[in-house]
């Protein structure tokens, strides 16, 4: 995709599309400030903190409910914009083959970091004698009895409004690409169906934008949950591994991932993480990376990568491309084999980890899924005892944030790699956006700024705003 080479000067020169609106109006100081606020109450009122669980679950819920409909939509919209529907099988190979490498180096960054220091040594845990109850015992059972193949044949749904009722974004993501080459196949009979898509996705970016002003309660209600329920000595009792984890996906962002960017797309992992900083928060609020899914694709969007990448790599990747996860998994399963003294050459080490390229595929989306697809390598390796997860199911919680967020940028910079490999993304422009020369008007997140829409016929005094997604024209954008 060529993009006009005077378009994002044109939109340097105007400068900001709006004011700023004041800190305190930022959703993600309101966001932050809720998560603080959470912690304190979690910390100095556990009872009343537990009980504030709902308020939590009810915007991730909310959020969850919206997701199917825009990665369909969205989607559609890409396929149907692309002249050549072969790109469309090149970019999904080429984004399958960067996942693949992606999770090897995150499985073997964590390996590296747990043999070099080796914390489950000296534990000496009995595997006997460890007592699998509650949420555990399901996530055993359900890792011993998965296959890893079956993430594949699920991605048929047994109805089309199922994968929507059952939340499975990986079926979407299979009805949304058949729905897309049909409608792109049938000609001039699909224009009238890819204008309604294209309005509708306009209508349902709008409902986004309402839920999320409800998301500084989210992170409150979330976060003071965690807090009150698994207590701030949890964090103590295994402080060293939850380190480790932290500084080991640290490490991994902003070096793997960073010197990808910076090497091959030429932009600043650092400038990135500012751009995001709305998301950031919110996915540290809520311990999961699902919230922040339609705000990544719309300012990937607005940074100019072509919308037919970014519908078909983000939802994608939120299954297949999960680095965060993949750090963990290596990580736990070798400090569960140091605590049970099971003795593991390096060959093995490997095994585990082909192993895990499989396992960790085949709980995507599924609740719980870190430690289905960590029951599953150990079930199927068979020299760690699966009852192992015990000695870590406690500390979960406060690691679950850390792989939402690797996971977050980690699917950031592969649609920034895809787009700019396909020739889809328009480089000078996304330079200025993470510089701050070229900026969104003050919306809160989830508003479709650089969704593009049908022409109007015109609106007042609104603002030209570059359409990524094919076409070089500018399109009026809502306000």
């Amino acid at each position: 995709m060529t993009h006009a080479p005077d378009r994002a000067a044109s939109g340097a020169a105007e400068g900001p599309v709006v004011k700023s609106k004041p800190w305190y109006r930022q959703l993600y100081v309101q966001v932050l400030a809720a998560i603080v606020i959470g912690i304190v109450l979690g910390w100095r009122w556990p009872d009343l903190a537990t009980s504030m669980e709902p308020i939590g679950t009810t915007f991730i819920t909310a959020m969850k409910m919206l997701i199917g409909p825009i990665v369909f939509l969205t989607i559609i919209g890409g396929i149907s914009g692309v002249s050549d529907l072969k790109k469309v099988g090149r970019t999904g190979l080429k984004a399958l083959t960067y996942f693949q490498v992606g999770t090897i180096i995150a499985l073997l960054t964590g390996l590296v970091a747990i043999n070099v220091f080796r914390l489950g040594e000296g534990v000496h845990a009995d595997p006997s004698s460890l007592e699998v109850s509650g949420d555990a015992g399901k996530y055993i059972d359900a890792g011993e009895h998965q296959q890893w193949w079956e993430f594949l044949t699920g991605l048929v749904p047994d109805s089309f409004f199922g994968a929507f009722v059952e939340g499975d974004i990986l079926q979407v993501i299979f009805l949304a690409v058949i729905f897309g080459i049909a409608l792109k196949s049938v000609g001039a009979v699909g224009e009238p169906i890819i204008a309604g898509v294209n309005r509708l996705t306009q209508v349902v970016f709008k409902v986004l934008a309402f839920v999320m002003k409800a998301a500084p309660l989210g992170a409150f209600g979330a976060m003071s949950y965690a807090i009150g329920k698994f207590g701030l000595s949890t964090l103590t009792s295994l402080g060293s591994l939850i380190l480790l984890f932290y500084v080991t996906s640290i490490l991994f962002v902003v070096v793997v991932l960073g010197g990808v960017l910076a090497a091959y797309v030429r932009l600043n992992v650092f400038q990135l993480f500012r751009y995001f900083k709305e998301e950031f928060f919110l996915v540290l609020g809520t311990s999961t990376a699902e919230p922040a899914l339609p705000g990544l694709m719309r300012k990937l969007q607005f940074m100019g990568a072509e919308r037919s990448t970014v519908g078909l790599v983000v939802p994608t990747g939120y299954s297949f491309n999960l680095d965060g996860a993949a750090i963990y998994l290596s990580l736990a399963t070798l400090y569960i084999a140091q605590a049970t003294d099971t003795a593991l050459s390096l060959g093995a080490q490997l095994g585990l980890l082909a192993v895990m390229l499989l396992t960790s595929k085949g709980a995507a989306g599924v609740a719980g899924g870190g430690f289905i697809a960590l029951t599953a390598t150990l079930s199927t390796v068979g020299h760690v005892p699966a009852a192992g997860i015990m000695l870590i199911f406690g500390i979960d919680k406060f690691m679950s944030e850390c792989r939402a967020l690797v996971n977050f940028y980690g699917n950031a910079v592969a649609t920034l790699v895809i787009a700019r490999w396909e020739g889809g993304l328009d480089l000078e422009r996304a330079r200025l956006v993470l510089a701050g020369q070229i900026r969104e008007d003050a919306r809160p997140s989830g508003e479709p700024a650089a969704v593009p829409q049908q022409d109007t016929g015109g609106t007042g005094g609104a603002e030209p705003v570059p359409r990524p997604a094919g076409g070089d024209e500018a399109v009026p954008a809502t306000r």
